[in-house]
């Protein structure tokens, strides 16, 4: 990279030099896009030059936010470049998802794609009690994870039949071990709508008046959120999606789309792990096919991400 940079190219083999040329058509295309907005700056603040560093080591996240620190000439570029190729080269199929039919015009996501790259990588926890959460006796911090699953299919538990137009992807939950004595642990939930501003859950929200939360935030972007809960809109399906009693969850959306939650965990009973039965909530006839359909329909529709 020191010789591309310099202008020198060693003696390399005819398929190298092939590979190197292909890199940097793929580069001037990249420059393209962007308006070569690049070209005011030199040496280690060129943007083209920040993008082969970082693809080269595959868009890691902590380097990037690292990066982000430094200055704040390198924060814009890594909120308006770094970022967006970090969401896109590790959940390539569900940035195409949120961006198709026009829910990102000329690329740009509700609360940055900065805010879309640490709901990908990071946890959120539980740090405090909210108006329909039971306390936290040991509060879960917020953490960086190994690997995230996303699913639009687990995203539609999430939303009441009225809603089921909105596309919405939900992470699996992370599990906090929590001493409350009853047998359970905390689990944490993250995820993100696709045109929030132009869905049915909004729309809804806006018809209805529902109040913004006074004390909660949202702890991708910081923006001001609805409580779920208390707009009526948590169906029982969210509850079997998670493996938690109904009534013992409860989770936000920001008005930039970014969704977070928490629940209760109920543990395997030592019958139900010995045969090998998942936990589920409803034993009922009509929701057990009904998330045998849900099974089906998943297949292909996630999202998976790793450090």
């Amino acid at each position: 990279m020191i010789g591309l940079i310099a202008g020198v190219e060693p003696h390399r083999s005819n398929a190298a030099v092939m590979e190197s040329c292909g890199k940097r058509r793929s580069c001037d295309s990249w420059r393209a896009a962007s308006g070569g907005a690049g070209d005011g700056n030199t040496g280690i603040m060129d943007e083209t030059v920040l993008f082969l560093v970082f693809r080269s080591i595959n868009w890691e996240p902590r380097l990037i936010c690292l990066a982000a620190c430094v200055s704040r000439r390198l924060r814009a570029v890594a909120r308006r470049v770094l970022f967006r190729e970090l969401c896109v080269a590790r959940a390539p199929r569900m940035a195409a998802a949120l961006t198709a039919g026009g829910a990102a015009p000329a690329g740009r996501l509700g609360g940055g794609w900065h805010a879309l790259a640490k709901l990908l990588f990071f946890c959120c926890g539980c740090a405090a009690a909210t108006r329909f959460f039971a306390p936290v006796e040991r509060p879960a911090k917020g953490h960086f994870v190994a690997e995230s699953r996303f699913s639009k299919t687990s995203g539609r538990s999430f939303l009441p039949r009225r809603c089921w137009g909105d596309l919405l992807y939900v992470s699996d939950t992370c599990e906090h071990a929590a001493s409350t004595g009853g047998g359970e642990d905390l689990g944490a939930y993250r995820g993100v709508f696709r045109g929030f501003v132009r869905s049915r859950t909004r729309a809804w929200l806006i018809g209805k008046r529902a109040e913004l939360e006074v004390r909660t935030r949202c702890p991708y972007c910081g923006a001001r959120v609805w409580s779920m809960t208390a707009a009526g809109l948590v169906p029982r399906s969210a509850s079997r999606r998670l493996g938690a009693h109904h009534g013992s969850l409860e989770y936000f959306v920001c008005v930039h789309g970014h969704l977070h939650g928490y629940c209760w965990l109920a543990h395997l009973s030592s019958s139900s792990s010995s045969s090998g039965d998942h936990y589920s909530s409803s034993s009922s006839s009509s929701s057990s096919g009904e998330d045998d359909k849900l099974q089906e329909e998943e297949e292909g529709d996630e999202g998976r991400v790793q450090f």
